[in-house]
């Protein structure tokens, strides 16, 4: 049996000014970090040896992993960092407050555009360009559903992941609340219409055992 542990990062900047954030280079709050701290302060007292971090190109996931790995006194084991896991791109709504965007759009559309599987937001009219990504050749999307941040993910999990799962180690993946969602959705094999139901407060990790075959045995989750 080997141990998968989930978590979002803690709170960034535009979670605490409610808007939407996407592919935006956010930073953790000074509560983020506190939150994160606290998140290694609950994995410590579980005694679980952590042999891997992977991370999204983002910067709050990656404070977020460094400050759990201190906690942890692990600062030594890797960190892989990949655009794979980053927050699904939210298109044309990136930056704008969440609430503006329900009287804009009127709520429902709002809450299909973020919890819809296949539910496309509003794209943006002109592609960003980010060295992080011209760098490694990925282009960054004008907007994207849920399904497509999970087929990114998924690719992911199955080259990179998966793999050391079933070597025996355990891994710890700190990411965002969708590209969470949606791993969550895989692993518990959550329906397409039953995704709203999956939620991912910040920095409350979420612990799974895997067995030989990566099936879940139990799970887990922090509050």
């Amino acid at each position: 049996m080997v141990k998968l542990i989930l978590m979002r990062h803690g709170e960034s900047t535009a979670n605490m000014q409610n808007t939407f954030t996407g592919w935006t280079d956010a930073a953790l709050t000074d509560t983020g970090r506190a939150q994160a701290k606290a998140a290694g302060q609950l994995l410590k007292k579980e005694h679980i040896e952590i042999d891997d971090v992977h991370t999204s190109f983002l910067k709050r996931t990656i404070t977020t992993a460094y400050i759990v790995c201190d906690e942890l006194m692990i600062n030594w084991i890797p960190i892989f960092k990949t655009w794979r896991l980053n927050e699904r791109h939210y298109g044309a709504l990136a930056g704008l407050d969440k609430d503006e965007a329900r009287r804009q759009f009127g709520k429902p559309q709002v809450e299909r555009w973020r919890r819809g599987f296949k539910d496309l937001p509003p794209q943006l009219s002109v592609r960003d360009h980010q060295p992080a990504y011209d760098r490694i050749g990925v282009d960054v999307p004008l907007s994207e559903s849920l399904e497509m941040t999970l087929t990114r993910v998924r690719a992911y999990w199955d080259k990179n992941v998966a793999p050391r799962l079933q070597a025996g180690n355990n891994e710890l993946i700190v990411a965002h609340g969708s590209s969470l969602r949606v791993l969550v959705k895989y692993l518990d094999q959550v329906a397409d219409d039953e995704l709203d139901q999956i939620a991912v407060p910040n920095a409350k990790p979420i612990i799974y055992t895997l067995d030989d075959q990566l099936q879940v045995i139990n799970k887990q989750v922090f509050d």
